[in-house]
């Protein structure tokens, strides 16, 4: 149990400055040094650096998936459902700064193959439920074929916002997935719904990219 509340502090206490300044930059030095511990204490729970990232991405992405469940499992209407969504990418997408996605498409292949996988099933999977009830209550127009349409967001998503890609291009993961979003649902969104969706600018979403996981 000891070393479980230590793996914990290392990785709620390293993470920020990964996010921030990159896996590279980062130290072990510094880590300790933050840490108020030694190197060989932080070694004797992981390994390797490499280890430390991959435990903090996999702390994220188990937040992650159970905050995107409760929102697919509530009783909530789909715009209230998807606006919470929506909220979850773009604080997901805040954290990894342009240094951290060249960092893990250079140095960390199999994490960036890993956190491919878990967004095509284990958020974006489970996204169906949510595309059939905005063709329920009348958000997506009557002819759209909602698994088709919900097969072109989710691959136009997961092809654009991997770290491959990302780290190569000038805009950033907000802009990215705030033209998807335009894009795909200008046309597939029923007049009344255009109206209703106050998110549609995602004015509202650059405030909440800067919350918590």
């Amino acid at each position: 149990m000891a070393e479980l509340q230590e793996r914990q502090r290392i990785l709620e206490s390293v993470q920020e400055k990964i996010f921030r300044e990159g896996f590279v930059k980062v130290t072990v030095d510094e880590m300790a040094d933050d840490l108020g511990m030694s190197k060989k204490t932080i070694y004797k729970i992981f390994p390797s650096k490499e280890e430390i990232m991959r435990g903090i991405v996999h702390m994220t992405m188990r937040r992650i998936e159970k905050q995107v469940t409760a929102i697919v499992d509530s009783d909530k209407p789909f715009e209230q459902k998807f606006t919470e969504f929506l909220a979850i990418l773009a604080r997901l997408t805040s954290k990894f700064s342009k240094q951290l996605q060249r960092d893990i498409q250079k140095y960390l292949p199999q994490l960036e193959k890993e956190m491919e996988v878990f967004r095509r099933e284990k958020i974006f999977g489970k996204l169906r439920p949510m595309f059939h009830q905005a063709k329920e209550e009348g958000f997506l127009r009557e002819d759209l074929n909602d698994e088709v349409f919900m097969l072109v967001f989710i691959n136009s998503v997961q092809n654009i916002m991997t770290p491959s890609v990302l780290a190569d291009q000038s805009f950033s993961a907000q802009e990215a997935f705030r033209q998807i979003f335009q894009i795909l649902f200008e046309g597939a969104l029923t007049e009344e719904a255009r109206k209703k969706f106050h998110f549609f600018d995602f004015s509202t979403l650059d405030d909440q990219a800067r919350g918590t996981l």
